[in-house]
């Protein structure tokens, strides 16, 4: 069984699921993240074999180079060696080019964290999102709210499954104890409580001048120090429009991983962050998040209080004091539950994907079409 991934959160994300499947996991590698620090890292923190497969010529490249390039190459793959099914996560340009690979070599597509949608086109992973909603067998939903954009797409209810958010069960893992986040805080130079954690990536807020500009400014002037783990394009796009002297306002901090970006999130005041991951973990970690950004596929986030979507510019720094200065915040937000499931999500996952990948290995002996996956079984995750 073939597992595609090829940025960090995939591999945050699957990693549960890789471990599950165990033997039968075959790890396609596209290299979309590949920078070291970016991927590397987090294959040896998650304690997963190396890929089985890796692909070249594909990080870095123009999204449709590389979406191109990717496809042809699982194509062949898939094709020479054709797994019982492939396993995709999200909306990265891996993920479609996945499922696109998959559905020409008739090979059965596991969709998860299915039915996220942002309504806005102008979010190249809301087109990823939904050319994966067309091709998929199986859809993995992490909420009522997901199953519900597929339902209403036209995705036959039989195809459909509630399997709650991979992230809550990652979160739980990855997390370190109290005394390696804290040792960690002193080598920053920061006390609990008593700082903000930003992270900015997307091409949104990166690529555009004014609107980097504006974010950095904001973050600048909270009054706490911001520690800002930077990207390498949020690095690149600074240099290059010269906002260095903002960059030094702030802790800049190389990339990090998984482990110790959610050790510095417990013990933080606020987190300001482009990132989808993050609006999930947060509400894990029960910290307050402002999302910078257009728009969310995510709005249990900001529905359950954890979250809130805001476009850069000074509404960003005065929501930023207000959510700083608000004492009573952490205890209400500790009181409220995840709304992306009970940390069972990989389990329920990897058994739907043994159980496709057995019914396709039935159709294949018996010559007869691959069926439809049955009846939705009974609730195993409460989710809004």
């Amino acid at each position: 069984m073939a597992v595609v991934l090829g940025t960090r959160p995939e591999i945050v994300k699957l990693a549960g699921v890789v471990r599950g499947l165990g033997e039968r996991a075959r790890v396609v590698y596209t290299g979309q993240h590949y920078d070291e620090s970016l991927s590397g890292a987090f294959f040896r923190g998650l304690r997963l074999p190396p890929p089985y497969t890796r692909l070249a010529g594909v990080g870095g490249a123009a999204r449709g180079r590389q979406i191109g390039t990717m496809i042809s190459a699982l194509s062949e793959l898939f094709s020479a060696d054709p797994p019982a099914a492939v396993i995709v996560q999200g909306d990265t340009n891996t993920t479609s080019a996945g499922a696109q690979a998959a559905h020409y070599q008739g090979v059965p597509v596991v969709h998860v964290e299915a039915g996220l949608r942002s309504r806005d086109r102008a979010m190249p992973e809301e087109t990823n999102r939904q050319v994966v909603g067309v091709l998929a067998d199986v859809h993995c939903a992490p909420t009522g709210s997901a199953a519900a954009n597929l339902r209403a797409e036209g995705v036959p209810e039989q195809r459909i499954r509630i399997t709650g958010n991979t992230i809550v069960e990652a979160v739980a893992e990855s997390l370190p104890g109290r005394a390696q986040s804290l040792a960690m805080l002193r080598r920053y130079g920061v006390d609990p409580d008593r700082y903000v954690l930003a992270t900015i990536h997307r091409p949104e807020n990166t690529d555009e001048p004014a609107r980097l500009r504006r974010i950095l400014t904001e973050l600048a002037d909270l009054g706490l120090p911001v520690l800002f783990p930077i990207h390498p394009r949020t690095r690149s796009c600074a240099e290059a429009q010269g906002l260095g002297g903002l960059l030094d306002r702030l802790r800049v901090v190389e990339p990090i991983d998984h482990a110790s970006f959610l050790g510095l999130a417990l013990h933080t005041r606020l987190l300001v962050s482009d990132s989808g991951g993050v609006q999930e973990e947060c509400t894990v970690l029960k910290k307050p998040l402002i999302v910078v950004r257009n728009s969310t596929e995510r709005p249990e986030a900001v529905d359950a209080g954890f979250a809130t979507l805001l476009r850069p510019g000074p509404e960003l720094g005065r929501l930023a004091r207000a959510l700083i200065a608000d004492t009573s915040l952490t205890g209400r937000l500790a009181a409220r539950p995840s709304p992306f499931g009970d940390g069972r999500a990989s389990e329920r996952i990897v058994e739907i994907a043994l159980g496709l990948a057995d019914r396709q290995a039935d159709a294949t002996r018996t010559g007869r079409p691959l069926p439809v996956p049955g009846p939705k079984p009974r609730a195993v995750v409460t989710v809004p």
